[in-house]
């Protein structure tokens, strides 16, 4: 009885494993009945090569001086121990600062390189800015005799005026007294020009001469002076007229006002063409020149960008801000730039061909500038360069870097880090021990050798 359960388990133990290794399968047959089958059993799938490489210890991908002898978890950080094996350790590099990561560890850091490559850059300096007047584009109304004003035609201000137009009427009795004498020398040019005496008609066109330059000078206008040779009689009410086209900002002519020439009755301004003034920093000024293109922006423009260009670099800065105001020159011909608006302002300058690498690849101390750049086989090395003038993504590099160098833009820090801290580790080594792995372990670790 014990010998016949101890057969059944044996057999049961047996179909049980064969179960496991294979599959069976029901197959109809030709001649209409099915019969159960059983497949080859697959062959096992062949086991991963060991790996021969030699482990001198295993260390913290975020914190390379902490070592164990033994795989695990960082108690620092919680991350995954990583091995470093001998050939890694024995080919580490000799330049001062250099080292070494494994491909393990690179993923873990997250290292990314690009080459350090020519590049055609265009900087832009953007800088807010205040609309202002066209100081060249106003004018000032005056008149150069005494006299009253009896009517007045541009009665408030910011009324729009062109050239030409009329502005008041003026009655003076100098500039009457002018037009009779104007009037008086024309009647004896016209008697003395026939006489047979030479200087006595000459008199006479140089007395006729001279009033109409006074006149002139006075301002009147070539109509005026028609008509008053026309008619024969003097005006008694001078129109004076806009010399500018453009707003009224400033009115102070009013009806029955008696007036001189150092009276300021109008100004008017030219808002066709306005000037903008841009708030520039000391370490921005080697970037602005005259003549400069420039971009403008504005809430009060929405969608919209105006073209100007730099006409004018003041050689002071403003003691309060320590800035340098700029002016800029923008067409305004629909007048939607107003004078006291806040705009935007943007400055292109194009800087040629140069040698460049990310923002982000560069290490600034304050002292010095440094990359770290990939010589292959994980070994990065850490370089001095020379900064110059760059754009927002990209810093120019002057020297200490070559086209198609390859430097780190991210993980740099920690690998920064890890280079000035093996550096420092390495200048305390004791004499004799210069072949002695630079970090010191966290704790002390075996001598044994470990293999998978």
């Amino acid at each position: 009885m014990k010998a016949a359960m101890k057969k059944s388990l044996t057999t049961l133990g047996a179909f049980a494993a064969l179960s496991a290794a294979a599959v069976v399968v029901w197959q109809p047959a030709s001649e209409g009945l099915g019969a159960w089958t059983m497949p080859a059993v697959a062959a096992a799938a062949p086991a991963a090569a060991p790996d021969d490489r030699t482990i001198l210890y295993y260390e913290d991908p975020m914190h390379p001086w902490y070592r164990s002898d033994k795989p695990g978890i960082a108690p620092d950080c919680g991350m995954k121990l990583v091995p470093v094996y001998a050939e890694e350790a024995t080919s580490a590099p000799a330049t001062p600062g250099a080292i070494q990561i494994s491909p393990a560890r690179q993923q873990l850091l997250g290292v990314a390189t690009v080459p350090a490559q020519y590049r055609s850059l265009v900087t832009t300096l953007r800088t807010t800015g205040r609309v202002a007047l066209d100081e060249e584009r106003i004018a000032n109304v005056h008149i150069k005799v005494n006299g009253w004003i009896k009517k007045v035609f541009v009665d408030y201000t910011f009324q729009y005026v062109q050239q030409g137009d009329p502005l008041f009427t003026l009655y003076s009795p100098e500039l009457l007294a002018s037009e009779q004498e104007y009037l008086l020398a024309l009647k004896a040019d016209r008697e003395l020009g026939s006489s047979s005496i030479p200087e006595v008609a000459a008199s006479g066109k140089s007395l006729l001469g001279a009033a109409r330059r006074r006149l002139e000078l006075w301002d009147l206008t070539e109509e005026q002076m028609r008509e008053l040779d026309e008619t024969g009689k003097p005006h008694r009410e001078i129109t004076c007229y806009s010399p500018a086209t453009g707003h009224v900002i400033e009115r102070k002519a009013f009806p029955n006002q008696y007036v001189t020439p150092d009276t300021e009755l109008y100004k008017i301004a030219d808002h066709s063409e306005v000037w903008v003034y841009a708030d520039i920093y000391e370490p921005e000024m080697p970037m602005v020149e005259v003549g400069q293109e420039a971009t403008l922006t504005a809430a009060g423009l929405p969608g919209r960008t105006l073209r100007g260009r730099v006409i004018f670099i003041p050689p002071h800065l403003m003691e309060d801000t320590r800035t340098l105001p700029i002016r800029l020159e923008f067409s305004n011909p629909d007048l939607k730039l107003k004078p006291e608006m806040f705009v935007n302002v943007e400055l292109h300058r194009a800087l040629g061909r140069q040698l460049t690498v990310p923002v982000d690849a560069v290490l600034n101390s304050g002292e010095y500038q440094r990359v770290f750049v990939d010589r292959g086989q994980g070994v990065f090395e850490p370089r001095e360069v020379r900064l110059g003038g760059g754009t927002g993504d990209y810093a120019v590099i002057l020297s200490g870097l070559r086209a198609g160098e390859k430097v780190v833009t991210r993980a740099n820090f920690l690998i920064d880090s890890e280079s000035s801290l093996r550096q420092s580790m390495a200048g305390m080594t004791p004499a004799g021990h210069e072949g002695h792995t630079q970090a010191a372990p966290a704790r002390e670790t075996k001598s044994a050798v470990h293999r998978h």
